[in-house]
């Protein structure tokens, strides 16, 4: 008895599944390099704010910086004017009669005073706030711009920024001022797009007395 010769069926290799893979894996790398984007995008826009105010950017300063928002918390925090700088008490009849006297007469003039949060929003100001000083303190900046061995030393004497707090909308970062790490001051960024922040919040050190105002 001979054994029947079985057909012999060719079976034809489906490599769709195959050729899907390197896309799929594509996907996965580009929404991976999105995530890490998103989430490092307020540490950048810090740093790009640091550079910006110490190399005198005043456009990339304005795109980085929501100025009313930064204006209406700091006068808050720090007060609308500066003492130091308010004129003296006007003259008293029962003082300076003659002073009173000369002064109802006079042009009514409003008194000059500055608000003590504007030497905090300049170029100057922000500058040696990013670098964790007050403003007015902070050591000179390098005319030029550093050669590699600067910037690298730069890298690990300056201050890093800490994230404090994050959340898809909204990140506190902190700097430590150089030689005293209990001061720290508090950038609060806003998103404004997917990989656009804006800083919208500065908070001073804790107990920090703004410069011209004398602690009571």
């Amino acid at each position: 008895m001979t054994q029947r010769d079985e057909p012999e069926y060719e079976y034809e290799y489906d490599d769709r599944h195959e050729r899907r893979r390197p896309l799929f894996n594509l996907l996965l790398l580009a929404l991976a390099v999105a995530a890490v984007c998103f989430v490092s995008a307020p540490y950048f826009a810090f740093r790009g704010l640091r550079a910006a105010a110490q190399y005198r950017d005043v456009a990339a300063v304005g795109q980085l910086v929501d100025f009313n928002a930064v204006r209406k918390a700091m006068l808050i925090e720090v007060g609308p004017q500066d003492p130091a700088l308010v004129t003296a008490e006007p003259p008293s009849i029962w003082r300076d009669p003659i002073g009173a006297f000369k002064r109802a007469l006079g042009p009514i003039a409003p008194t000059k005073v500055e608000p003590a949060v504007d030497r905090y929003l300049t170029i100057d100001g922000l500058s040696a706030l990013t670098r964790g000083y007050a403003p007015g303190a902070a050591p000179p900046l390098p005319t030029a711009p550093p050669d590699l061995a600067a910037r690298a030393q730069a890298l690990v004497t300056e201050p890093m920024p800490q994230i404090r707090y994050w959340d898809p909308n909204r990140v506190r970062i902190a700097v430590l001022r150089p030689e005293d790490s209990s001061k720290v001051t508090l950038f609060t960024f806003e998103r404004r797009d997917w990989f656009t922040w804006k800083l919208v919040q500065i908070s001073l050190p804790a107990g920090e007395v703004p410069p011209g105002l004398k602690a009571g």
